[in-house]
């Protein structure tokens, strides 16, 4: 099958997407892990940061980061014309 101009540009701005997604992900998960302790030298909340980015700041990021692609896919999809119908 011969993808379009069109189906190339949808495919491009949903690998972008994606992308900077998984880098906000990459750097919630693994460079926050890796600066804890750095981070715990200020307070949010009355805990340490480090650890309430670890026990439940990077869990509502992830939450938020899944609200955000299905939002951002689904206006792509409408623009594209490649919509589910419900």
């Amino acid at each position: 099958m011969q993808l379009t101009e069109r189906h190339k540009e949808y495919w491009h701005k949903n690998l972008v997407i994606t992308a900077i997604l998984l880098f906000i992900w990459f750097v919630v998960t693994f460079v926050e892990a890796w600066f804890a302790r750095e981070l715990n030298q200020f307070s949010f909340l009355g805990f340490p940061f480090g650890f309430y980015m670890a026990a439940q700041g990077s869990l509502i990021i992830y939450v938020v980061l899944i609200f955000f692609y299905a939002w951002k896919m689904n206006k792509l999809d409408r623009e594209y014309g490649v919509r589910e119908e419900d």
